[in-house]
């Protein structure tokens, strides 16, 4: 235990629901320990012996993203013409195997811990390398590589399941100590630097170059405007996710009396932001549906 918070989940997990704090002992509803000046969120009692379903609000948005994500992988599909269809076919079909991680992990059904471990490393997983699959499809944009190539998606898929496979075995290690390489962070601080860096600190690095590549993409070599409406949308609402999970959550929790926390409007503001990086997407292809990209400024 060093003086330095880097690579420490203790108090993220103690005032948040995040998926990786799963991996922690301390951190359920058989031993609150680890929830000492925290809030654990309870949400509604089921028959049995401390059985509870944790947060029914990310449970319904969370199915409610699945069947939206779906809607959108379909409309992609008619968007014939359309720079990166299938790169973005392939972002959203990682965000609904996030969404489903999600009910189990973040709704908190009562689940055996092995098979809640499972879906946590899972989970994990996608999001790192959903997030890294974004990242590539605003690199999509910029035309190296032909789009829907078996090349551009291969080169997708591959970078994306090695980082899948890289963060998930860290998870599933910490939880199930298979090597007890991690067994450190299962005290204390809960200290992982192997998932901070992974799971806290590459997502955020892969949505500033998200971000970042597509402003220079629709103001440098686009010259368009409008579009800048939906991404910065996108950026906004993702934060706001990111503030109720990290800042709000805990005083959600102790005012509702732990029936819900920020993770509800995490997933909720998170959906809507992936609507908006769709929608953005939509309006700087070549077809005029659903929204023309307009060459006349306001």
């Amino acid at each position: 235990m060093g003086s330095t918070q880097f690579g420490n989940f203790h108090n993220f997990c103690r005032d948040s629901t995040l998926p990786v704090c799963n991996l922690f002992p301390g951190f359920n509803y058989t031993d609150p320990s680890g929830l000492e000046g925290g809030c654990q969120l309870l949400g509604i009692s089921l028959p049995g012996e401390n059985k509870h379903l944790g947060n029914l609000g990310s449970i319904i948005i969370a199915a409610i993203a699945i069947v939206v994500s779906s809607y959108l992988i379909w409309r992609s599909e008619r968007k014939q013409a359309a720079v990166g269809r299938r790169e973005m076919q392939i972002f959203l079909i990682g965000y609904i195997i996030i969404e489903i991680c999600e009910i189990f992990t973040v709704g908190k059904f009562p689940l055996n811990h092995k098979v809640l471990v499972a879906f946590t490393g899972i989970h994990l997983g996608m999001i790192v390398a959903t997030l890294w699959i974004l990242m590539l499809n605003a690199i999509v944009g910029y035309q190296l590589l032909d789009d829907g190539t078996p090349l551009s998606i291969g080169v997708i898929v591959a970078s994306a399941a090695a980082l899948f496979v890289g963060t998930g075995y860290i998870a599933l290690d910490t939880g199930y100590s298979w090597t007890g390489h991690f067994d450190s962070s299962l005290s204390g601080n809960n200290r992982n630097i192997g998932l901070y860096v992974l799971y806290q600190l590459a997502p955020l690095i892969f949505l500033f170059a998200f971000f970042a590549l597509e402003t220079a993409l629709v103001i440098r070599v686009l010259g368009e405007r409008k579009p800048m409406i939906y991404l910065g949308s996108a950026a906004l609402l993702f934060a706001l996710g990111q503030i109720f999970n990290y800042v709000v959550s805990i005083h959600i929790c102790n005012g509702t009396d732990g029936k819900i926390n920020g993770a509800l409007f995490e997933t909720l503001f998170t959906l809507l932001s992936v609507v908006m990086v769709w929608v953005f997407w939509s309006s700087i292809t070549e077809d005029d549906w659903p929204m023309p990209v307009s060459n006349t400024y306001p």
